[in-house]
């Protein structure tokens, strides 16, 4: 009989396998499952097995991130962090502090603050030079697709009031037309193209926190929504390649090449090089990312129909499709005839549509070729479009903690989108009973990685710390089980990890075990669970 390596027992075991959902004990043997049960497994403990006694708490599959940021998340932890924190004067104190702190660095960035601590999320290139006058300062929003930006960045820059919007941003301005210090979406470009760029050093040292932390957070494997150069930052593939050379890359990850929006099809060969150049160990880039749209709450997320003035009449804006509609379809029937996999950015309703579209071109030409290609943040969703998901084998990757009632969501966007449209926002009970397939993310450093958060909300559709009983669209709310399993089983069956994401024999040994049995808490209770250990192929990563 073979002695294993691991075993757990005492459980609750939460397997994500349909077959047997709920099991005691888990047997490894090397980096696999040898077993799931009861009190049997105990059969292959021996004389060199560990033995962990679960004490009643979870062990569940290892959670994967279907939509992070993990380099750009990892080296932003060494910069100018504002995240935390919706006070504008402690955002100020913290630039002041960091700027002192760093008096050799030519350039201030970082990131991290909320649209909601400023006068219609746009705060004011003044306010920065009050503190930093004389060196050039640039920290990206809290959701990344706007950044702030002192007078000395802008003079630099040779940003002025005439110079033209970018076809893919927006400067805002103030009265008389001078910059204002806010730059949305691709003009974030025309001043971060300016910074002093990373080096591979950096990259990699902001990988390897960003993974450090994931671990902690029982994350086990993720796919990067983002490889190649974009808005001035360098491309972060080397971190990943050069992690998975010298084995310090532990967690399973796919990359998504970015799609350059500014060119056409004739970047497909290069896209095929490069799957074939960045594929080593624990990596592997085998998806593209196409950002449809922008955010709903700079107005560049794509509508079916116009946003609203603060009055409420109709605009004459219904966001931005950055990639031509009809376009769009060739590319993506082309990338999924040489079977990569598409990773949406689609947020507005019409850029879900148009996504959509692209998919049904693609299966028209090539067949339904099962490419698990994914539509990421799916904010607004047109009731029209839920069936779609199924029919088109169109993954719906979720980011929860956005479901929930908070200022963004209150103040910024509610009331820009009207009552019919609010209704439609995150729908993900209206999903799963069209037949969906989940798989969840954090979109971090844009949101919090942490997957326990996550559920939380996704289940309460409230955030952990609110303060009120609001309970945002209740009826889209999930149940655990089936928020459990969009974390595990759905995301790793994005990340075509299918010897992973749930426990049963023969999988890799990618586990997580919880502080306590959430399946039997409260649901109001769930955000207070913590990760205790994470293993990823047996091997722990985190924990004592």
């Amino acid at each position: 009989m073979t002695q294993a390596d691991l075993v757990f027992t005492g459980g609750p075991v939460f397997t994500a396998d349909p077959a047997r959902t709920r099991a005691t004990s888990l047997a490894v043997v090397g980096d696999r499952i040898a077993a799931v049960g009861h009190d049997e497994v105990r059969e292959l403990v021996g004389p060199g097995t560990e033995v962990v006694d679960l004490h009643g708490k979870l062990l569940v599959p290892g959670f994967q991130d279907a939509h992070v940021h993990a380099v750009y998340g990892g080296s932003e932890l060494a910069e100018c962090d504002l995240s935390g924190t919706v006070g504008v004067g402690e955002y100020l104190e913290r630039i002041r502090e960091y700027a002192d702190a760093h008096p050799d660095r030519a350039w201030i960035t970082g990131g991290g603050w909320s649209m909601e601590s400023f006068d219609g999320g746009l705060p004011s290139r003044a306010l920065l030079d009050s503190v930093v006058p004389d060196r050039p300062v640039l920290l990206a929003n809290r959701d990344h697709h706007g950044a702030w930006a002192n007078t000395r960045a802008l003079e630099l820059a040779g940003i002025t009031a005439d110079t033209p919007d970018p076809a893919d941003g927006r400067i805002e301005r103030e009265p008389d037309g001078t910059p204002s210090g806010m730059l949305q979406e691709g003009a974030t470009a025309l001043v971060s193209r300016l910074a002093p760029a990373s080096t591979a050093a950096d990259r990699l040292a902001g990988l390897l926190r960003a993974q450090e932390l994931l671990h902690s957070l029982g994350i086990t494997g993720w796919q990067d929504a983002l490889l190649g150069p974009f808005n001035g930052k360098p491309d972060p593939s080397d971190a990943y390649m050069a992690a998975a050379r010298d084995g310090s890359l532990t967690a399973r990850v796919t990359g998504a090449l970015w799609w350059d929006r500014e060119r056409g099809g004739e970047q497909v060969e290069e896209l095929v090089a490069l799957r074939e150049k960045l594929s080593h160990g624990r990596f592997r880039a085998g998806s593209v990312k196409i950002m449809q749209d922008g955010i709903a709450e700079n107005f560049t997320a794509a509508m079916t129909s116009p946003y609203l003035d603060g009055c409420g009449c109709a605009t004459g804006n219904s966001g931005l499709s950055f990639v031509d509609p009809d376009a769009l379809r060739g590319y993506v029937t082309a990338l999924d005839g040489l079977d990569f996999q598409v990773h949406f950015h689609a947020l507005g309703d019409r850029a879900v549509r148009e996504a959509l579209d692209a998919l049904e071109a693609a299966v028209a030409a090539n067949g339904h070729r099962g490419n698990r290609h994914h539509l990421a943040h799916l904010q607004v969703v047109h009731p029209d479009d839920l069936p779609r998901f199924a029919r088109l084998g169109a993954i719906a990757n979720i980011q929860p903690l956005w479901a929930a009632h908070e200022p963004q969501m209150d103040e910024l966007t509610i009331p820009f989108l009207g009552p019919e449209r609010s209704a439609w926002q995150y729908p993900f009970a209206s999903l799963v009973a069209a037949g969906a397939t989940l798989a969840a993310g954090s979109d971090w450093p844009v949101s919090s990685p942490n997957p326990i958060e996550g559920i939380h909300v996704a289940v309460n559709r409230r955030n952990p710390d609110a303060t009120d009983d609001r309970v945002f669209l209740p009826e889209q709310r999930l149940d655990l089980p089936t928020a459990l399993a969009a974390y595990t089983a759905g995301t790793a069956h994005v990340n075509g990890l299918d010897d992973t994401g749930s426990l049963r024999a023969g999988h890799l040994a990618d586990l997580v075990v919880l502080d306590r049995d959430i399946l039997t808490a409260p649901p109001e209770e769930i955000a207070e669970a913590r990760v205790e250990r994470t293993y990823v192929g047996g091997a722990l990563v985190h924990g004592s």
